[in-house]
């Protein structure tokens, strides 16, 4: 298989500056360009597989090497191919011998022996070797430890299934645009098109299998839109009616956005601080013919961008560790830090001081976080509820639980609706 050994080079390449502390989605994003469809895929799944693996690999190399990773090239293209063996796409004589040829083609010629070394050994060895890397709560939770016991406080119960979660493959979940079709008519579109999904929301699909968006009939003409089937409940809980002035206020890349849109006929205006990421939301407003105020400004500095009107809602989709959505990008378990979560809090806590100064008398605030860690969450509501009077938080509509776990699905996610006594 020539085209592997192409594949792990270039996905050492990511994998090692993403443990140097880059982004996984800058990495892959910067590359879109330069690979054909089947040489990305496979680049894909070997970055997203490694990382989502990536406490094991580590300890699978500790174990079989002492190796001080003073290369961090070879390192990384160690790990990669491991995955690789794991997955059980190649034949393992093919890993170890494109893994060799990638050694050289990164311009590490003299490091082949040690690769073709390690590999080999891995292949001799994993049963043996199975019980002492289990031992290592990283290498078997696929978790920094600091996450681990962070999960642990805030779910007991429940803490190792979130972990699981956090390793798998994420749903593929799609929003049927109300004001076009009903999600039946559209599910009829999808058998049609050999694609089988059933509902799990009032206008939530999930895909059996993913899908590129170009497979998706009516994409292109704004009848559906890929979302996450937990970040669709935010839309019902602002309790929405024509006619009301609405903020998203950290609003990319604008799904959110567009579900109020496609819920009621309000007036919207979407902020977002980002200003390559504010076209995307533009983007997608297009797509769906959806119309709003779509402003670039940071939602904390009132002065830049509120004209003093106040909005009978708010939505707050607050800056937070990602925590609920790591399968999306595991990169995020290893370029978070335990003391992150103090300095989110912090942000969290200032959005929510200057946006409730717009949200008018008996309006209603929606606070959401894609985080599952208590620290961002109920401790920053709490908090806010407690120093700030006439806030009062309020149950959510249809008994819907504040904290939703990542599973089979749904990503993991955070509600709090917060109500203005007038």
């Amino acid at each position: 298989m020539p085209g592997l050994a192409a594949a792990l080079r270039d996905a050492a390449r990511v994998v090692a500056r993403v443990a140097a502390g880059r982004s996984l989605g800058a990495e892959l994003e910067n590359r879109a360009e330069k690979e054909g469809d089947g040489a990305r895929a496979a680049l894909v799944d070997l970055c997203y597989g490694t990382l989502r693996r990536y406490g094991r690999v580590q300890a699978v190399l500790a174990a079989l090497s002492h190796y001080e990773r003073s290369d961090p090239l070879v390192a990384a293209l160690i790990w990669c191919a491991i995955y690789a063996i794991e997955s059980e796409r190649y034949a393992d004589y093919t890993v170890v011998d494109q893994a060799v040829r990638a050694c050289e083609a990164l311009g590490h010629g003299p490091a082949k022996g040690y690769v073709n070394a390690v590999l080999r050994a891995w292949l001799r060895r994993n049963g043996a070797l199975e019980a002492r890397i289990a031992a290592n709560a990283e290498a078997r939770y696929q978790h920094p430890a600091w996450w681990i016991d962070a999960i642990r406080r805030a779910h007991p119960r429940e803490w190792e299934r979130v972990l699981e979660a956090g390793n798998t493959h994420p749903p593929m979940c799609l929003r049927v645009n109300a004001r076009r079709l009903a999600p039946q008519a559209y599910a009829m579109q999808l058998t049609a098109a050999g694609l089988a999904a059933r509902q799990v929301g009032p206008v939530a699909l999930l895909l059996d299998k993913p899908v590129p968006v170009e497979r998706l009939p009516g994409f292109a003409r704004g009848e559906v839109s890929v979302q996450d089937a937990g970040a669709q409940r935010a839309a019902p809980y602002l309790d929405l009616v024509s006619g009301q002035r609405v903020l998203d206020a950290c609003a990319a890349p604008g799904g959110k956005s567009a579900h109020i849109l496609e819920t009621a006929d309000v007036m919207l205006t979407a902020l977002d601080s980002d200003a390559a990421r504010i076209a995307r939301i533009t983007s997608n407003f297009s797509r769906l013919s959806l119309e709003a105020s779509v402003k670039t400004a940071d939602c904390t500095r009132l002065e830049r961008w509120w004209d003093g009107q106040p909005f009978d809602r708010i939505l707050a989709d607050v800056p937070c560790s990602g925590s609920g959505v790591a399968r999306r990008h595991p990169d995020i378990k290893w370029l978070r830090r335990a003391a992150d979560l103090g300095a989110f809090a912090l942000r969290q806590a200032a959005i929510l001081d200057a946006l409730w100064r717009t949200l008018a008398p008996n309006g209603k605030l929606l606070y959401v976080t894609c985080s599952v860690f208590a620290e961002e969450n109920d401790a920053v509501v709490d908090g806010f509820a407690t120093r700030t009077p006439g806030a009062r938080r309020l149950a959510l509509p249809a008994g819907g639980s504040a904290q939703l776990l990542p599973g089979s699905e749904h990503d993991g996610f955070f509600f709090a609706l917060l109500a203005r006594r007038a």
